[in-house]
């Protein structure tokens, strides 16, 4: 890897995530590197002006918060091909991130950039548009929106608990009609966000698929549904007098949809790229520790393993 343009991303309102990296700033600037740095946050997004002001393609973007200053990276910098090296500064859960510890010897952490000895893990993204009336209408009425965890598809209101009726095709056919709090297509990565919360089914994120989950649904009958990388999956709004629902990205608002209009979500063009640090890592270890997976009551030993 080269370390000639870099951006640095650190958590909006948290000063250890700011000492951090002025720090890493300076030390980069050192080494011949011109880095951009700014917050993000919910009322922070430096990535448009980071794009527009790199006049050289961009070597590594550091990210130093948790989950969700990550996961505002990958929407941003995945389908330019920008290389993340996200770091559990100042965040919690850390499911996505590399752990604080490796930035204690921060200037080694350049060298093992420089020498291309680390591993860089794609994460599948998916993307969602609006469209206006039949699905033989294929010109969008929104913006392209990507997301690495899930999109969403839920009413939003500041004064009442709204139900939304939903339908849903997938590839032209309708499969069903869900009444309840909303709809989730997930990636894997995002299986074991706000999926697994609504008793969706955890994916290894080395596969390639999509997650259809209800939200609470008004049936005992409405459960997930795995769908192959290819599948084309079209929600309706019905019966939304309120014109309340919403399309969600990973948390975020994406646009207003209106009766009559449907939102495609497909797999996107573009993956994330995570820098991994770690030479130990593994994805079960990461479910142990972050879900705190307790096993039996009663642990047991295992002497055949010997």
């Amino acid at each position: 890897m080269q370390l000639k343009n870099a951006i640095i991303a650190h958590k909006a309102g948290d000063a250890t995530s700011r000492r951090w990296a002025e720090k890493c700033a300076r030390q980069l600037e050192d080494r011949g590197c011109k880095v951009l740095m700014g917050p993000s946050g919910p009322k922070d997004n430096p990535y448009p002006v980071f794009l527009a002001s790199a006049t050289h393609p961009i070597d590594l973007a550091l990210v130093l918060g948790g989950d969700g200053t990550a996961l505002s990276a990958t929407r941003h910098l995945a389908a330019d091909g920008i290389p993340i090296l996200a770091v559990n500064v100042g965040g919690h859960l850390g499911f996505l991130t590399e752990s604080s510890e490796e930035l204690s010897d921060s200037e080694r952490v350049w060298d093992r950039l420089l020498e291309d000895r680390f591993a860089v893990q794609t994460r599948m993204m998916v993307q969602a548009s609006v469209y206006e009336g039949h699905r033989t209408n294929l010109d969008p009425v929104s913006d392209r929106y990507l997301a690495l965890n899930e999109m969403t598809v839920k009413p939003a209101s500041a004064d009442r608990m709204i139900t939304s009726i939903l339908e849903m095709e997938i590839d032209g056919e309708v499969v069903d009609q869900y009444q309840g709090d909303g709809l989730i297509v997930a990636t894997p990565t995002g299986s074991t966000s706000y999926t697994v919360a609504a008793n969706g089914p955890i994916v290894h994120p080395g596969m390639e698929a999509l997650v259809v989950t209800p939200i609470c649904p008004l049936s005992l009958s409405s459960r997930s549904i795995v769908l192959p990388p290819g599948s084309v999956v079209s929600i309706w709004p019905l019966a939304d007098n309120d014109l309340s629902t919403k399309l969600w990205m990973d948390g975020v608002m994406a646009t207003s949809i209106w009766p009559g209009q449907r939102v495609d979500v497909r797999v996107a063009d573009c993956q994330a790229k995570f820098i991994i640090l770690r030479e130990n890592y593994s994805y079960y270890q990461t479910l142990r520790e972050k879900l705190q997976w307790a096993g039996a009551r009663i642990r047991y030993s295992n002497n055949h393993r010997n």
